[in-house]
Formats: C-alpha cells, structure tokens, sequence
C-alpha cells in the first residue's frame, strides 16, 4: 500500500463515505490533527464537495492556488484538514466541524467567519527564557510570556492566516462547549461542573442531564459554529 492511500474498510468512523465502493483512498500527510478529526484534500474537493471528478482534476485546482486551509494556499492533494479548519477554495468557505453522528462536514460560512476560528489548549510548556508555549488541538504553537493567562482546556478564538488572539474563552461553569467525542458528539451545552480525578482516570465533566469525560468537550463560548445538514 502507498503512503499516500490506506484501505476504504479502514478509513476513520468520522468519515462520512460508503467503505465498499472501492479498494484505496487517500490518506492525509502527518500534520497538527489526528486521522480521526481530518481529511485529505483530495477526498474532501472531490467526494464531499464535489469541485473535483479525479485526483487529477483537484491537483490542477491546487495549482490554480484558490484553494486555501486557514487562510494559506495549498498546494498537496493529501493535506489535511481537520475540525474548525478554514477551507476556502474560490470564494467559497467552509468549516470542518462534526455532525451529531460524529462524521466530519464541511458547511458553507461567510467572508467574515472564515477570518477566525476557535481553537482548544492542549497543554502548555515553558521554553527557553520562561517564555510559555500553548499547544492548540491544531497543532499550533502560541508563545506568551505569562504562563498563567490560560489555562489547558480553555479556547482560543485567532485571526487566520495569522495568530492575533480575538478572544478567550475559559473552561468553567457556565461556558458553552460542542461536544466531540461520546453519545452527544456534535452537540452544544452548557458546562455545569467538573470532576478532576486523583487517580489515572480521565477528569470529567458535566452537563444539564448527562456527562462525559474531559477530551470530549470543547469550549466555544459565544464563538458561532455553522449548522449542519445531515
């Protein structure tokens, strides 16, 4: 099997495709998302959007360079892009967010949305010089000197293509988060408590009538996600 493609039977569950039409798909270059919140750009232009009928055909509209992820041209067909990524290709733009069956889409939004998306702390680290660095689920990096100023689990709204924050919004009571993982992934609550845990047991948190562990929730607070058609 190529690098560039896997099996249709294996591809991810978040993948909303039929697995039996054929033998290969395209697989997405390593990048800041996971195969599970990704997909290649060849799949996604031709047989989710549908501005493509080939491979062939979504290679010759990257070299066009009108087809932008976050605000940057692109130019590898197997380039992924992953949940809240900006896809612009002409002047269409679309956001990768998760449907209530967990399966990645990619609805139309505005000029003025496809400028910022929110992305979630993963974790921060001190460098060189006590300058913190904060990870986003993306796989961006964020230097800020105060390394109290946010906290793992709060969301950041930044300007692509660049990284100017907008806005911040804190993982605590009361925030509203999409879920995205679980039995109420795609859904939008409010946050109603937190349970940390003092064991290896993931922390979780809960939500009017249900809950659902910590990697599952997403803070967006007022942030406004796209809805979905299923």
């Amino acid at each position: 099997m190529s690098a560039n493609h896997r099996k249709r039977l294996s591809m991810p569950r978040s993948w909303a495709l039929p697995r039996k039409t054929s033998v290969w798909i395209a697989k997405q270059d390593p990048g800041g998302h996971s195969d599970e919140f990704s997909m290649p750009l060849t799949v996604i232009l031709r047989d989710v959007l549908g501005f493509a009928q080939s491979r062939r055909e979504v290679k010759r509209l990257l070299a066009s360079r009108k087809v932008l992820v976050d605000g940057r041209v692109a130019t590898s067909p197997n380039r992924g892009v992953g949940l809240m990524d900006v896809l612009t290709v002409g002047d269409d733009n679309f956001r990768c967010v998760l449907d209530k069956n967990g399966k990645l889409r990619f609805p139309a939004i505005d000029a003025k949305s496809a400028g910022t998306k929110v992305c979630r702390i993963d974790g921060k680290t001190t460098i060189k010089n006590g300058v913190t660095q904060y990870n986003l689920h993306d796989g961006r990096n964020i230097l800020i000197d105060d390394a109290k100023k946010y906290n793992t689990g709060d969301s950041l709204v930044i300007a692509v293509p660049g990284q100017d924050i907008k806005a911040h919004h804190a993982f605590d009571e009361g925030a509203n988060a999409v879920l995205i993982g679980g039995n109420h992934v795609g859904s939008i609550a409010a946050i109603t408590g937190k349970i940390e845990k003092r064991s290896s047991m993931p922390n979780e948190v809960t939500f009017e009538g249900f809950g659902t562990v910590e990697r599952n929730v997403f803070v967006i607070g007022d942030f406004a996600l796209p809805e979905v058609e299923v």
